[in-house]
């Protein structure tokens, strides 16, 4: 079975740190980004079905409630919108 090919295009510091940490691991460098991939791939996968979960049967009147409890005051300095 034959798997497809993908030009990876990185920049030189990137590609030379992964290099290191292949060899570190004992495996190719292909390898190596094809389970760096998975990994990242995984994680996000993981967060969004979290929070898929997390809002499920969420309730608008619930989360009005919540914000109601929040102080009415400015924004700390930095934390305020910028106007658009």
């Amino acid at each position: 079975m034959t798997e497809p090919t993908y030009l990876l295009r990185l920049p030189a510091s990137i590609k030379a740190a992964a290099e290191r940490l292949a060899k570190e691991d004992g495996v190719s460098l292909n390898d190596w980004i094809a389970s760096a991939v998975a990994q990242k791939v995984g994680s996000v996968e993981t967060a969004a079905e979290f929070f898929q979960r997390r809002s499920a049967g969420g309730r608008a009147e619930d989360l009005r409630a919540v914000l109601a409890l929040a102080p009415d005051r400015q924004p700390d300095p930095g934390d305020a919108l910028e106007d658009s």
